[in-house]
């Protein structure tokens, strides 16, 4: 019970405290009204009240002089009943449906159903870490919107023994889809150069997944995109330090990419930050960050990407950039023998963040040929698997 009171008022801290909270994520956190309403519920719920009952929502009946029943507007008849291709599974903190957590919800999924299990998320902060494991497959997570609803935790590299074990939410399943729901790292955020204090919002290490209108928030490595073909359309991703990051397939499409790093005063030439950070180590590896459509903005001064790996690949397509980017716009990680092999692109790009005069010398200007690869669904083979969502 202790430690997660001191989970509870270290995220009270971090909300209330706006100096530790710049711009999206600290107005993000206090959309959430009523914090004392989410988190009173969250520790007495948390003592073991993860049992389910299908079909048969239980209603609180209110107590003597309590004036309304938290469940009354709660959508009569739900959960549906089943159909032959779907199972929805119902979380609410406040007890009105099948489940108050959302790890049980994916507990409960049924190992490799054929079935896509939708689990229907009721609007709140769900302070929990949740993993997906391989065997449950087909699972969508269904918010009520980034901004009303989340699951957040606080593990760090240090907390966790390492980045990769870090996320809030960590899914190793095939077919996942996230829509209208947001994933949180609330630990303090780093300055450049602390060590171990990466924190992941969300790893996606299964094949065919999707995210519509979903929010990510974090500072150092907020997304770990990590391995198989994913798309993202539509979501707010939001850090500081190589804040999209991983070794997988991606087509981010119309996202809002937003730099929290420190503001740098005009003229100075420190960099604080980077977007991306692609891990792709041979050339034999099929994976690639691709951002189509996108605006990228914030604070601080930073790079597109940086080669985490050897053979990096990235590229920016008719997306709009502030002027937090650095002239030379990208890094080779300080190692000059990863220019022959990156694979830095930009096509079309506006903004004052794109001017390429000055960019570095591996970076290629794509023309409309070596483009065409990365600007629709082709690039994560969508034809075979995105049209089924």
């Amino acid at each position: 019970m202790g430690h997660k009171l001191n989970l509870v008022v270290a995220i009270i801290a971090v909300v209330l405290s706006s100096t530790v909270i710049i711009g999206p994520y600290h107005s993000f956190v206090k959309q959430f009204k009523e914090l004392g309403a989410i988190i009173i519920p969250y520790i007495s719920s948390s003592q073991g009240h993860h049992h389910h009952h299908h079909h048969h929502p239980q209603r609180k009946h209110p107590s003597k002089g309590d004036p309304i029943n938290i469940c009354d507007d709660f959508p009569p008849d739900f959960p549906p009943p089943d159909t032959n291709t779907t199972t929805t599974f119902c979380v609410d903190r406040n007890g009105c449906c099948n489940f108050t957590t959302v790890q049980s919800a994916v507990d409960a999924v049924a190992n490799f159903s054929q079935k896509r299990t939708i689990i229907w998320i009721n609007s709140g902060i769900y302070f929990e870490k949740v993993m997906v494991p391989r065997t449950k497959q087909n699972i969508t997570f269904q918010g009520q919107g980034y901004t009303s609803t989340a699951i957040a935790w606080n593990d760090t590299a240090n907390s966790s023994n390492g980045t990769f074990y870090s996320g809030s939410v960590q899914v190793f399943s095939n077919n996942f889809i996230a829509k209208n729901i947001s994933f949180m790292n609330v630990a303090p955020i780093p300055r450049p150069g602390d060590v171990g204090a990466q924190a992941v919002a969300i790893r996606i290490a299964g094949d065919q997944a999707v995210f519509w209108g979903c929010g990510f928030f974090g500072a150092q490595d907020t997304l770990h995109d990590d391995r198989g073909r994913h798309y993202f359309k539509d979501c707010y991703i939001q850090g500081s330090i190589d804040f999209i990051f991983g070794n997988a397939k991606s087509l981010y499409e119309n996202c809002q990419l937003i730099s929290m790093a420190s503001p740098v005063a005009p003229g100075l030439r420190v960099i604080n930050g980077a977007v991306t950070a692609h891990g792709r180590a041979s050339k034999d590896e099929n994976s690639g960050f691709a951002f189509v459509n996108c605006n990228l903005g914030g604070t601080g001064r930073i790079w597109l990407g940086r080669a985490w790996r050897p053979f990096s690949r990235v590229v920016f397509a008719l997306t709009s950039m502030t002027d937090i980017i650095a002239p030379e716009g990208w890094n080779d990680f300080n190692d000059p023998t990863r220019d022959q092999t990156i694979f830095y692109g930009e096509y079309n790009c506006s903004g004052a963040g794109s001017n390429m005069t000055l960019r570095a010398p591996y970076v290629q200007r794509l023309n409309d040929t070596q483009a065409l690869p990365f600007l629709n669904s082709s690039f994560i083979d969508g034809d075979q698997w995105l049209q089924l969502y």
